[in-house]
């Protein structure tokens, strides 16, 4: 209307889900930390919006071995070029994975390893660490798993940390390895916003960044 002082509201931009691909660094069938990721697919789906897990499965990844690369007219076994691709297409990660020999299980390292060959499909992401351990709940391998990523380029939320022990003072997951308390879910739920608002805030400041190249 003429004269009107009124300013229009703005539209209110959409939020978009991001795709999380969680790996676990435990084969187990009843692994504490595979439970752990059914727990956050879970939670996104009841209470967080706009993020949604996606558990990348691991168990056929061959050792890494550079002689199984440009074979057969293929740059990467079959398996390993379907788990790069999912890696690829993500928007960010958690790891989850059991503490071995205060360091990051066999099983993750090597998933990191074979994301890792170039081209490197980690990074420029955000992620979230947790442990499903003993009584030092993980944290050796969480911040062994950190220092990996520097190399590879992938952005680890600080706080909150998720140092779970597993069965101490009492179990926090059942026979098949499903998380029952209700502590550690909820630290969990504060770290899946942590990485959702993490990871926004890096999607959101490459968008602008090559909005500024391009202009």
């Amino acid at each position: 209307m003429e004269g009107s002082t009124t300013a229009a509201a703005p539209a209110k931009r959409a939020r978009r889900t991001l795709r999380v691909a969680a790996i676990s660094g435990s084969l187990r069938r009843a692994s504490a930390n595979t439970g752990l990721i059914r727990a956050a697919a879970k939670l996104c789906e009841e209470s967080i919006p706009g993020l949604q897990i996606d558990h990348v499965d691991i168990s056929d990844l061959p050792l890494v071995n550079t002689d199984l690369e440009n074979t057969g007219g293929n740059v990467f076994p079959a398996a390993v070029e379907a788990f790069r691709d999912r890696v690829r297409d993500a928007d960010c990660f958690l790891f989850a994975s059991p503490e071995y020999n205060y360091s990051i299980s066999g099983p993750l390292k090597n998933a990191l390893d074979w994301g890792s060959r170039p081209p490197n499909v980690w990074a420029d992401r955000a992620a979230a660490v947790v442990s499903a351990s003993g009584k030092s709940g993980g944290k050796r391998m969480v911040y062994h798993v950190r220092q990996v990523g520097v190399f590879l380029d992938i952005h680890f939320v600080n706080k909150p940390e998720g140092f779970v022990q597993a069965h101490y003072p009492a179990s926090k997951f059942n026979g098949d390895g499903n998380l029952i308390d209700q502590e550690t879910e909820e630290q969990l739920r504060k770290i899946l916003l942590s990485l959702q608002a993490f990871a926004l805030r890096l999607i959101h400041g490459k968008t602008v960044a090559e909005s500024e190249q391009g202009s």
